[in-house]
């Protein structure tokens, strides 16, 4: 059991606002160089998590990434780490509360009425209490929620699999724009330490964890962008769900919020407990000080006008999960190599270079 809520808390973290972002990068290459990017990139996700999991479960202190980075690296690269930890997991809260809010909105307003910054705030308030109650409370979600998305995404995947046309998904062009996107989508590093945690710092188990997760969550991704992109084609709109009312009514979109919602929430309370977790245990701050923080600062950035999530999803491929890869790589090396005295594969070198590269294309796209 405790393997399974492992599983499915590395898994709801990882599946979350990138997978309607998806549908549109896929659009835009084609299934075929989508299935291209998600080989390579996973690949690339899986080795480096393998590298923080190893470093997690070697040391004894309960830590996060940039307490790791501290204790190891010193101040420069532990500033560093903390600059990309901090962009990349508040970016993410922040696109859960603008897209899992509007999901709400649009899945209950029909029923009950009102603004949808109340729906907004009532996604944020759950949110916060399971976040308060910690991780036992948190898998625990995880695991009923993951249960009944995936039940839900079959359903859906089931409901709209005589309306997917082929022609959709034969389009093939190459194009950088999905790096980010994916990159996204496939990064889970800020929770292998909650798992290291709750498998007890057992390595071969949490590799176990990292393959499975990254391997399913693809896996889901791909049944997803085939649904959505072999029914909408060149329709298929950013947020992925609106261009199937086109095609299918407007009565599956309700199970489409659905799902989105239940998306969203489930990474929300994983990344939640995580920054509360970076606070408390690799800042010396108070606990509830911490919790404070983890959950009123993306807040506070969504009440000063910070909305569009597609621009965040983007930011946060680019910048945090490269410069936080990067990072990763050389605190492997200072652990592993120094440490306990075991070589370094040459072709892990390799890598920094192929993260920048990724960082700097990236962003050349986003400004152009």
């Amino acid at each position: 059991m405790r393997f399974l809520r492992a599983l499915f808390v590395f898994v709801g973290t990882i599946i979350g606002v990138g997978i309607f972002a998806l549908p549109w990068a896929t659009k835009e290459i084609g299934l075929l160089f989508t299935l291209l990017y998600f080989l390579i990139l996973g690949i690339l996700v899986i080795l480096i998590h393998f590298l923080f999991a190893k470093v997690c479960c070697y040391t004894k202190e309960e830590k996060r990434f940039p307490g790791y980075v501290f204790m190891y690296l010193g101040k420069k690269w532990g500033n560093l780490s903390l600059f990309s930890t901090f962009f990349g997991l508040f970016g993410a809260q922040l696109a859960y509360l603008i897209v899992g809010g509007g999901f709400l909105y649009k899945l209950l307003e029909p029923f009950f009425g009102g603004r949808e910054l109340y729906y907004m705030l009532g996604f944020f308030l759950l949110g916060g209490f399971l976040i308060f109650k910690g991780i036992k409370s948190v898998s625990l979600a995880e695991v009923l929620i993951n249960i009944f998305f995936f039940a839900l995404l079959l359903f859906l995947f089931i409901k709209t699999y005589n309306f997917i046309n082929r022609e959709f998904l034969s389009f093939s062009k190459f194009s950088f724009y999905p790096y980010g996107v994916i990159l996204f989508s496939l990064w889970g590093s800020a929770i292998v330490p909650e798992v290291a945690e709750m498998l007890q710092k057992k390595e071969d188990l949490v590799k176990k964890v990292i393959s499975l997760g990254v391997i399913f969550a693809s896996l889901v991704y791909i049944l997803f962008i085939v649904a959505v992109v072999g029914i909408s084609g060149k329709e298929t709109t950013q947020d992925a769900l609106s261009g199937l009312s086109l095609v299918l009514g407007e009565k599956i979109l309700w199970v489409g919020y659905l799902f989105g919602v239940i998306t969203c929430f489930t990474s929300y309370l994983a990344l939640g407990l995580t920054i509360k977790k970076i606070f408390w245990y690799d800042l010396k701050f108070n606990k509830n000080l911490s919790f404070l923080l983890a959950t009123g600062i993306p807040l506070i950035f969504y009440f000063s006008g910070f909305k569009n999530f597609i621009l965040v999803v983007s930011l946060c491929g680019a910048i945090a999960i490269g410069i936080e890869g990067f990072v990763h790589i050389f605190l492997y090396k200072k652990v592993v190599a120094q440490k306990f005295k075991q070589k370094i594969n040459p072709l892990l070198y390799l890598l920094p270079i192929f993260l920048l590269t990724g960082v700097i294309l990236q962003i050349l796209l986003i400004l152009t």
